[in-house]
């Protein structure tokens, strides 16, 4: 006999026994952990070696193939195996081996197994090890059976229909262990997960109990252990399945399977339990082909557990199938036995998938390593995982998957005291269950849900109540998932929380959302504290009914935003950018702090109906006999009535300036809690340092009281009085700007009595505290109202009484602006104070309004009684809006004095006037015209000339040089005044230069116009004493021929003309005129040199 080291594969050493005496090589057994132990206990460090057993080794070996025994050692292929060829070249087996003892096979060259042979040992526990160096090949419908097998080789390839079975040939489990179930019940074995039981306990299912348990949980990576049997039904006899044995498999290159590797338990029927999966080691470089890999759970009364595989292949194709699911249960078809766990040593991953076999059974996680950490974590098809620890920490770098009715609990349902950590890149759930029982801490960056359930059962302890849920950048539940927890609830994270629609729900007793950059909650989805059943337990919320002081947290909350179960709010989202409400906000005093917008679709809603208080201080009265009065809060509730007997409402209570109270309700004539309404709640949007930047409501926010509309019995079934209505609860809404939009709501209306005789609910309150209020020209609309606000009392039943009408206020307005939303006082008011008042707008004084002025719109209202104002027409001049004229009279002292100062001014005007007329006119008409040589002389002094002085001319002298004679156009008047035109005649084009001529005509049109001031005196001449009128004009008609004649003859340079020497001697042009009325020429004259 010889004991020798296997080959070196991939860093792994494996150690084979050869028994070398001759006929009896089968005689006797070795156990290699043994000779692991008393070989190579002294070796030390190159590669991780794995022994069967699951204990590791490190040796340091430079040439593997060395250490090998020589062939001469080794068993005869074709002596011993009966086959064809040698262990070191290529050994054919084509004659099958039926074994009583284990089987060792090593050699140097190839090992094939031919179609239709078989290798078999059926013994529990036999083991099969080849350990080859070049290539082993399964051919088809070929297997080895054995409790264990060991294939060491190059390359190893299972053919169509081959097989390495070790089912239900499993030896002994580990001592100490509880695979095996106890009883009669036929339960299954346990392994990788427990094994099933068909037997429930008093007010318990199938999967409070169970068979047998799980172990060898630590050595996931490295699973080396035998399934258990299962359970029996009979006390004689065991007839539970076996087993799973065990399968390991080395190929240095490629494992080709095309067939099965099995370890499954053992399939029994009604008489026993299955039998749970054993251990199956995979390591190749590459996986591929078509079979299946399999350790699960077998078919029994109760089916098994599965086992537990390990994959360490760097390529793996995903057409080979591996299982580890749990067996069959013919006793209980929905509990089959629990998954067991595939481990992917290259990725570090763990999958737990039970096959889409239904089960209540569970597969136990109790250790999860810290280094290395794991990357992934898959539960899936149906499969039940727990971590059944009082405390724990789940932590993998990469993601967490359950999908297909996975399921992954922690702790125990009975004792909901433990609390865990979960952290991990992803979290993601689709059509999958998490349950915890105590608290959760949970991180991750991302978590998505598909009709998928994370359910939080806090128990009663108030120490370990609250869980925190964050994920950084993404938490989406879609298709009716739904976070829920009994205790109180965070969740936190830094990007963006969709709830996408209907049934998708996040609840809680105390719910507290914050840091999020949007919150989306979608159409049908909600988010609700507290949960609609009532509790209790110490974590439910107590209210404050009976304090009617505002707690001061709704007014300064605190700024951490952190889970504080001491606070009064119950809902609470803080720190988030944008909320979007498409659906349902739902909770009893619910809060809004140092968010940007809130924006409620027309299909949202954000309520505190009916959730405040049953009771509280401004409860209705209830007479035993009678019907209840509704309660008060901003309005008193109406009396109830009924038998004769009247309960009075409630009384008001709270602040109208600043409220923060919850309503209250009321009762019937009966004591039972079924009779008693309750009041609305509070609702809370920023805070007074940190307001609303803007609240966009086209859906509605209520926080309505609750009616009651059912009839009322006693338990003789007697009819007795209704109850009163619940009270309007609190709208305080701490914003900067406000839309409401049409057919949108804000409501705190009180609740309807219930029949019969029940009063009304007083109406509540409704707060707007503006923050930063513009004003002046900064001033722009903080409100657009079209929608409608409700503080109506509710209707009072039958002979019941309504009640009475909350109350609406909103915080002072500056000056200028008035009302709940301070808008701008009304055009001709002004507003000087500070207040809401409508009456502070007071009307402008009519004594500063000038009789043609009105008052015009200031931007921001007018802070001041002198209102601004404008004249009606622009033909007034402001301030008094007076016309010119009015404005020349005011100027010097009104009518009276302007008369009388203007008629003295026109008398002295007169006289001026005929003095300066006869002077002028005489000096006119004894003229006589002066020679060329005279007028050059005396070009100063300009002259007039009649028309008789104008045809003595001499025509003689005149006719050798006169060109033409071109007239003045227009009547001379002071709106059209003389005037030439611009193009020059035919006769004078080719004298003249038209260019210089059109900028003469300019020059002499520029000084033939009058001034405006002339025009204006003879307007007033004229309405006053028109001879002087007419006098003025003569005068300025005179005055402007004598300054056209000095243009021409003294300042004008004659540019126009083209001879030079009438250039140089101003003779070519000259002004002559018949009367100041009637014409006015120039004449153009031929100079000696040029025709001009």
């Amino acid at each position: 006999m010889a004991i020798f080291i296997g080959k070196f594969h991939w860093g792994l050493l494996f150690l084979g026994l050869l028994v070398l005496t001759s006929g009896s090589h089968f005689n006797k057994t070795f156990k290699l952990e043994e000779v692991v132990s008393e070989n190579f206990a002294a070796l030390d460090g190159y590669s991780h070696a794995v022994s069967p057993n699951g204990k590791s080794y490190s040796l340091s070996i430079e040439n593997p193939l060395s250490i090998f025994p020589s062939g001469d050692n080794s068993p005869s292929c074709e002596g011993d195996l009966k086959g064809i060829g040698s262990l070191n070249t290529t050994c054919q087996l084509n004659t099958s081996l039926h074994l009583e003892k284990d089987l060792f096979i090593s050699g140097r060259g190839n090992l094939e197994i031919l179609s239709n042979v078989s290798v078999i040992c059926p013994i529990a526990g036999c083991l099969v090890h080849i350990n080859i160096s070049g290539d082993f090949k399964l051919g088809q419908y070929t297997s080895i059976v054995a409790g264990t097998i060991v294939i060491d080789a190059q390359n190893v390839s299972l053919e169509d229909s081959s097989s390495l079975n070790t089912n239900a040939l499993g030896g002994a489990p580990p001592a100490q262990t509880s695979g095996t179930p106890h009883g009669i019940d036929g339960a299954g074995g346990g392994h990788g997960g427990r094994g099933a039981s068909c037997t429930k306990g008093e007010g318990k299912d199938e999967g409070d109990n169970w068979g047998g348990d799980v172990y060898a949980w630590s050595t996931l990576s490295k699973p080396w252990e035998y399934g258990s049997r299962g359970g029996t039904t009979s006390i004689e006899k065991n007839l539970g399945g076996g087993g799973g044995g065990r399968i390991m498999i080395i190929a240095s290159s490629i494992l080709d399977v095309n067939g099965t590797i099995s370890a499954e338990g053992g399939h029994v029927g009604i008489e026993g339990g299955g039998g749970s999966g054993g251990s199956i080691i995979i390591h190749s470089p590459k996986l591929k082909g078509i079979g299946s890999v399999s350790a699960s759970g077998g078919t029994g009364w109760a089916g098994g557990g599965a086992g537990r595989i390990a994959i360490d292949c760097y390529s793996k194709q995903k057409s080979v199938k591996i299982m580890v699911h749990g067996g069959n249960s013919i006793g209980c078809l929905e509990n089959a036995g629990a998954a067991g766990t595939m481990f992917d040593s290259v990725l570090q991953s763990l999958t737990v998938s039970n096959g889409n076999r239904s089960t209540l059974t569970e597969t136990l996680l109790l250790e999860f390593p810290t280094y290395p950490l794991w990357s992934n974590v898959f539960i899936e098809s149906h499969a039940r995982v727990a971590v059944p620890l009082y405390w724990s920490r789940v932590q993998v770098r990469g993601q967490i998957s359950l999908s297909e009715e996975a399921t992954l609990g922690f702790g125990l349902e009975d004792y909901p005291f433990s609390e865990f950590e979960l952290m991990a890149e992803e979290l993601l759930m689709s059509d999958s269950t998490v349950k915890v029982y105590g608290a959760l801490r949970m991180s991750v960056k991302m978590l998505l849900m598909w009709n998928s359930k994370l359910e939080i059962d806090g128990g009663a302890d108030a120490m370990v109540g609250t869980s925190l849920l964050e994920a950084s950048n993404l938490m989406v539940l879609k298709e009716r998932s739904v976070i829920c927890s009994n205790a109180n609830l965070g969740v936190h994270g830094q990007g963006r929380l969709n709830l996408s629609g209907i049934g998708d729900t996040i609840k809680g007793q105390r719910l507290f959302l914050s840091l999020f950059y949007v919150i989306h909650v979608g159409s049908g989805s909600m988010l609700q504290a507290p949960l609609d059943e009532e509790s209790e337990s110490d974590l439910a919320p107590k209210l404050q009914c009976e304090s009617d002081t505002c707690p001061e947290e709704l007014i300064y909350p605190p700024e951490d935003c952190s889970v504080n179960a001491s606070l009064s709010f119950t809902l609470q989202i803080c720190r988030v950018e944008d909320i979007i409400v498409d659906g349902l906000v739902k909770g009893s005093i619910l809060h809004v702090h140092r968010a940007r917008t809130v924006v409620v679709n027309p299909t949202g809603s954000i309520t505190a109906s009916e959730l405040g208080c049953k009771g509280g201080v401004g409860k209705g009265q209830v007479l035993s006999s009678g019907a209840g009065g509704g309660g008060g809060h901003g309005g008193k509730g109406g009396a109830g009535y009924f038998n004769n007997n009247l309960s009075k409402g409630g009384k008001e209570y709270g602040n109208v300036d600043l409220p923060c109270e919850l309503g209250s309700g009321s009762g019937g004539g009966n004591s039972s809690s079924e009779g008693k309404t309750a009041g609305g709640g509070i609702i809370v949007m920023g805070s007074k340092e940190h307001p609303l930047w803007k609240l966009d409501i086209f859906g509605s926010v209520r926080a309505d009281g609750e009616s009651l509309e059912q009839v009322t019995e006693c338990q003789t079934a007697e009819l007795v009085g209704g109850s009163g209505g619940g009270s309007g609860g609190t709208l305080l809404l701490f914003l900067q700007t406000l839309t409401l939009a049409n057919n949108s709501l804000l409501s705190t209306a009180g609740g309807s009595g219930g029949h019969v005789g029940g009063g009304g609910g007083g109406g509540g309150r409704v707060h707007f505290h503006w923050s930063s209020i513009p004003t002046g020209d900064e001033y722009v609309p903080i409100a657009n109202i079209n929608g409608t606000i409700f503080t109506r009392g509710g209707n009072g039943s039958d002979n019941g009484q309504a009640g009475s009408d909350g109350s609406i206020s909103g915080k002072e307005c500056p000056n200028g602006l008035f009302g709940l939303f301070c808008v701008e006082c009304p055009v001709g008011t002004y507003k000087d104070v500070d207040g809401s008042d409508a009456a502070l707008c007071l009307p402008c004084s009519p004594k500063e309004l000038p009789y043609r002025a009105e008052h015009i719109y200031v931007r921001g209202g007018v802070t001041q009684s002198s209102c601004p104002y404008k004249c009606i027409s622009e033909k007034y001049r402001m301030p008094h809006c007076y016309t010119p004229l009015e404005e020349l009279i005011y100027t010097f002292g009104g009518p009276w004095l302007f008369g009388l100062l203007l008629s003295g001014l026109l008398v002295l005007l007169a006289l001026v006037l005929s003095v300066a007329r006869m002077k002028f006119v005489g000096n006119d008409d004894h003229s006589v015209p002066t020679t060329p040589h005279e007028s050059q002389i005396q070009h100063s002094f300009p002259f007039f000339q009649s028309i008789d002085e104008v045809r003595e001319i001499n025509r003689a002298e005149e006719s050798q040089s006169h060109v033409h004679r071109m007239y003045f156009m227009g009547p001379n008047k002071f709106g059209e005044p003389w005037h030439l035109p611009h193009s020059p005649p035919d006769q004078i084009t080719q004298i003249v230069y038209e260019d210089a001529f059109n900028r003469f005509v300019d020059e002499i049109n520029c000084f033939a116009a009058y001034q405006w001031w002339e025009g204006a005196v003879y307007s007033i001449l004229s309405v006053l004493v028109y001879p002087f009128a007419w006098s003025w004009q003569q005068w300025r008609r005179r005055k402007k021929v004598q300054r056209l004649r000095k243009f021409v003859r003294s300042e004008y340079d004659h540019a126009c003309l083209r001879s030079c020497r009438s250039r140089a001697l101003y003779e070519g042009l000259k002004i002559q005129h018949l009367s100041e009325e009637y014409g006015v020429w120039t004449k153009h004259f031929i100079g000696c040199d040029l025709l001009i």
